[in-house]
């Protein structure tokens, strides 16, 4: 109860600050299906006097990464009236990407607030989001349940966890022994990823979905 209770409240904190900021997204991640024309996400400006500027692209999960980014977004850069809404359009321009397990990209999107001639004196606001952008081939099969056969190990101090689902895990919690690992991550497909622990005891997870929900608990 006390779990559910911090989760509705962290969701209701995150709205009140996205809705203050202006602009809220219509979710927390996208997935493109290989052979679908695109993908999209809504925006909407929830300030009622104030329009922003809405900036899209598409980036490399690394940064040092310098590759063409196989995705355009549309429209890339576009005003937003208060109390309106509009939808950025993703597709997919084509090349080589794995067919069997799923790539991940950032879908950036920055959102400006304008500034008055008067206004000399006043900080414009920049909010830079990064949204996860998965892209699923076809033949991959079903993603609702890749959360649960994730394996764990213990190695030393280091917890292993094992993905071996064709598909990105994202954690939304991860704890050993009742203890919380912070900032679990993301664990890639048909890929093992190391935490340090310090204590022993049962591993419990739960993840977050496609919808961008949270799963119930699973134990090992």
């Amino acid at each position: 109860m006390k779990q559910l209770l911090a989760a509705v409240m962290a969701s209701f904190f995150l709205f009140c600050a996205t809705a203050k900021a202006g602009i809220v997204m219509g979710g927390t991640r996208v997935i493109y299906q290989e052979g679908k024309r695109e993908a999209s996400l809504s925006v909407t400006n929830m300030d009622t006097n104030v329009p922003y500027l809405v900036q899209s692209w598409v980036e490399n999960p690394a940064t040092d990464d310098q590759r063409p980014v196989p995705f355009v977004v549309t429209p890339p850069l576009f005003r937003l009236e208060p109390e309106q809404e509009n939808v950025l359009r993703i597709s997919f321009t084509g090349g080589a990407l794995p067919a069997d397990k799923e790539s991940v990209f950032w879908l950036c999107v920055k959102n400006i607030s304008p500034t008055q001639k008067d206004d000399i004196n006043k900080l414009q606001i920049n909010v830079k989001s990064k949204f996860k952008l998965f892209w699923r081939p076809k033949g991959l099969g079903e993603s609702k349940d890749a959360w649960q056969k994730l394996t764990f190990t213990r190695n030393g101090n280091q917890l292993v966890a094992h993905n071996p689902t064709p598909f990105y895990i994202s954690f939304y919690s991860l704890a050993v022994g009742g203890k919380e690992i912070p900032e679990p991550g993301m664990i890639a497909p048909l890929a093992s990823k190391t935490w340090p622990v310090s204590n022993t005891g049962q591993v419990t997870w739960r993840a977050i979905n496609d919808f961008g929900g949270i799963t119930d608990a699973a134990q090992q």
